[in-house]
């Protein structure tokens, strides 16, 4: 992107990153250009194709190495462009070092070259081709762990990738980028986009990519869908958001589902697509639970990454959102919702929000939203196929759980809850890359990633194969 200063001269627009916990800026580079990005993308990604997977692997296993030696340094990056805790970043850094493992082993399994004998000596044989280039568009609130989930097993299946970061957190998708490049993948395999908004949809409409890994806001996903209605040749994957259900019936221990639900409501200061949004609880029996509740939220650190002692939550990624989050607040409370705890701003001129929870029983016209921030909304129902009822009432479908001493209620929730992930007596959120992840409805378009991405970063050849030619027609031919 350019534009032209006073006397006329053509200038570069740029990207600037700062600090959400201090405001400080941290980094700042050149807006890309999508065409010129993918066109080098083309060109590198033949030669890759044609390394063995063996060779892709070995060096996957190089940049697991690299990012394990960075830990420290990777973690402190991520804490100083996206506000959260050193001790939740380190997690993050070590998820993007296991995905490699892991998708070694989910490239074997999902994408396995399969030979069956046939008759006459023919062999059936089933293999796995790359697309090509793919477009990754990632988001800010795991700006490492989540675009290296579609990336890694996109270059073990033998793709070239240009990755757009969040414009949010830029700093941290240019590390990741320089960590692949050390490892031994070839620079025009891998490719930085520096933008914002108008770059992803650049990348998303240049004519040579072969499809787009996303993940984000389902506002965002369905553009994207849109943009590829009439493109069935190019592949489209999409992890979207949620307003996930977490339903408390019949608890033994409710002073473990208080801390379930703090935990799946409050992570990462509430900035997690499984984050549960919406508490179902049983009418007349929820009041102990929700003054467990209290007495977690009134005990929470909300501060910055090297506070003393660590923060259970940091900030969100920047005032917009806090404002944003506090609007939608504000706005339950003007509709007739009862906060049970308050949601305030710490700072005035910095993101840091405390934990909201709020009954909004009987409340109407609650916006079916992913209010993505530490926003808990009770819900009271008269009885457990309600609750069912209610925890589907929703367009998304992506995480459900329930917290139950019952495996029978589970069962019946299993079966009833309409989404991609149904936990039992765990929280909503930290789900396993060892899984697939993905929702239905607005929460993804049936292309689940963590270990079944080997899925879409691959399509299947089958083949029916003989050393030699034997073919006669024995009917429908004149003597």
């Amino acid at each position: 992107m350019v534009g032209r200063n006073h006397v006329g001269q053509l200038v570069t627009e740029s990207i600037f990153s700062s600090n959400p916990a201090t405001g400080e800026n941290i980094w700042e580079r050149p807006v890309g250009d999508a065409e010129t990005e993918v066109e080098i993308a083309r060109g590198g990604w033949a030669a890759w194709a044609a390394r063995s997977h063996s060779y892709r692997i070995e060096t996957m296993r190089r940049f697991a190495n690299i990012v394990r030696g960075k830990l420290e340094e990777f973690s402190k990056l991520i804490s100083a462009e996206t506000g959260k805790p050193f001790w939740e970043t380190r997690t993050e850094v070590e998820a993007v070092i296991n995905k490699v493992d892991i998708s070694v082993e989910s490239y074997f399994e999902r994408t396995p070259m399969l030979h069956k004998e046939g008759a006459l000596s023919e062999q059936n044989a089933l293999r796995h081709k790359p697309h090509g280039v793919l477009a990754v568009l990632g988001p800010f609130n795991f700006p490492a762990h989540l675009p290296n989930g579609h990336i890694v097993p996109a270059l073990i299946a033998g793709n070239a990738v240009v990755f757009k970061p969040s414009e949010k957190t830029p700093a941290v998708g240019e590390y990741l980028v320089d960590c692949y490049h050390e490892a031994g993948v070839p620079e025009d395999v891998v490719r930085l986009l520096v933008g914002g908004p108008q770059q992803g949809q650049q990348l998303a409409g240049c004519e040579g990519i072969d499809g787009v890994l996303f993940t984000g806001s389902a506002r965002a996903g369905m553009a994207l869908h849109k943009h590829f209605a009439d493109r069935p040749d190019k592949i489209l994957a999409l992890e979207l958001g949620g307003n996930n259900p977490l339903v408390v019936w019949d608890a033994p221990d409710l002073g473990a589902a208080a801390a379930l639900a703090v935990q799946s409501a409050f992570m990462t200061a509430g900035q997690r697509c499984t984050a549960a949004r919406r508490l179902i609880v049983e009418d007349g029996k929820q009041q102990a639970l929700l003054k467990e509740i209290e007495k977690i939220i009134e005990k929470i650190i909300v501060g910055p990454p090297d506070a003393t002692p660590a923060p259970f939550m940091g900030c969100v990624i920047d005032n917009q959102s806090a404002d944003q989050v506090m609007e939608s607040f504000m706005d339950i409370l003007m509709k007739g919702g009862k906060a049970i705890s308050y949601m305030h701003r710490t700072e005035d001129d910095k993101p840091f929000l405390t934990p909201g929870l709020i009954d909004v029983t009987g409340v109407d016209d609650i916006p079916d939203e992913e209010v993505f921030g530490p926003l808990l909304q009770v819900i009271r129902v008269p009885d457990f196929e309600s609750a069912i009822a209610e925890a589907n009432n929703t367009r998304f479908g992506l995480s459900a759980s329930l917290i139950s001493g019952s495996p029978e209620l589970y069962n019946r929730f299993w079966a009833g809850a309409r989404a991609g992930i149904i936990n039992w007596n765990k929280p909503t959120n930290g789900a396993s890359s060892r899984a697939p992840f993905g929702g239905v409805g607005y929460s993804g378009n049936h292309r689940p990633a963590a270990y079944y991405a080997a899925d879409y970063c691959a399509y299947p050849v089958a083949s029916s194969e003989a050393p030699s030619a034997r073919a006669t027609i024995g009917v429908g031919l004149k003597e």
